[in-house]
């Protein structure tokens, strides 16, 4: 074999091996290509001018501390909830802080993700959709809470949440900021030269179940997105089987987008006119595992009317479907 002929040779299996290498080291470390769990509290002691702020510690049935916000409207009586699914990088006190305004009269449920914050836990897309529909059951079961009107919020990797846990609850509304086809579409436009396909676990293809949401959806892009590119949520607008609206919020992009005051306005108003209409009793799914555990901690604000016991005994009643 001629020096050239040797050349291309070695430099075809030193290509191999770095692409061999690469392939590899992806499929080991995608967890942490998916997930960037930030346990910094974002803001220190929130506290939301319009509600009751209250942190909480809901303990799954595999023991798992999910740590996070029970926020309840100043004005007595049921009242619609949301949930709220924080981003790849997000801690979620913020909306503790910002609930005024983005959920006037609600009820708001922020829970860190396993890992994420105060909770405990290693973060996976399984674990993220059965730790949503979870709290959605022990939300739904609040006495305060009008179970018939919770609404899910889902802002980048968390409108892949929002979107599993509408498929698997009777959610009454649904926000997507900043939302994908799927991590697996984006994931292979990235690493072009890779079989990402066969090495992402977690995928969280909301493509997938757009179809199959039967609540009203809203979504809402950045101006400049160089994380999720319009393209994408072109492709999950296009399947969504009940989308009520599709917006872009001027002068945003993917990190600034949540918390401007355009965003969080669109938000309180797209939520007020949803949950104005009426709507039928939910059906929750049955199940015999048992009750999700509560700790719910002193309120940070006024006097609340709604005691700690009597939060700890609706949560006593909820069917827990935590892994």
């Amino acid at each position: 074999m001629d020096t050239s002929k040797k050349m291309a040779a070695g430099i075809t299996g030193f290509a191999s091996f770095l692409w061999l290498t690469l392939t590899a080291a992806v499929a080991a470390n995608q967890r942490r290509l998916v997930f960037n769990p930030c346990i910094t509290p974002e803001v220190e002691s929130p506290r939301s001018t319009g509600h009751r702020t209250r942190p909480v510690v809901l303990r799954a049935k595999d023991g798992t501390r999910l740590s996070g916000w029970l926020l309840t409207p100043l004005v007595p009586g049921p009242r619609p909830a949301v949930m709220y699914f924080g981003g790849r990088s997000e801690e979620v006190s913020w909306v503790a802080r910002d609930a005024g305004k983005l959920f006037p009269g609600m009820t708001v449920l922020a829970m860190n993700y396993r890992g994420y914050g105060q909770s405990h836990g290693v973060p996976e897309e399984i674990n993220m959709i059965e730790d949503g529909c979870t709290l959605f059951d022990w939300l739904a079961a609040l006495g305060q809470v009008d179970a018939a009107r919770i609404a899910v919020v889902g802002r980048s990797l968390g409108s892949g949440v929002a979107v599993q846990v509408a498929k698997e609850r009777p959610v009454h509304s649904v926000v997507l900021i900043t939302p994908y086809d799927s991590i697996l579409a984006i994931a292979k436009r990235r690493f072009r030269v890779m079989p990402i396909e066969y090495m992402l676990r977690h995928r969280f293809e909301s493509i997938k179940y757009a179809p199959s949401l039967k609540a009203p959806t809203y979504v809402l892009r950045a101006a400049a997105d160089d994380v999720v590119p319009h393209s994408h949520t072109d492709q999950l607008v296009g399947k969504l089987a009940t989308l009520v609206g599709d917006d872009t919020v001027p002068s945003s992009d993917h990190m600034n987008i949540p918390y401007l005051e355009a965003t969080q306005a669109l938000i309180a108003s797209f939520l007020t006119r949803q949950f104005a209409k009426p709507a039928g009793t939910p059906k929750l799914p049955a199940g015999d595992a048992p009750p999700i555990q509560a700790e719910v901690g002193k309120e940070v604000g006024p006097k609340p009317e709604v005691t700690v016991p009597a939060i700890a005994a609706a949560a006593d009643t909820m069917s827990a479907v935590a892994k």
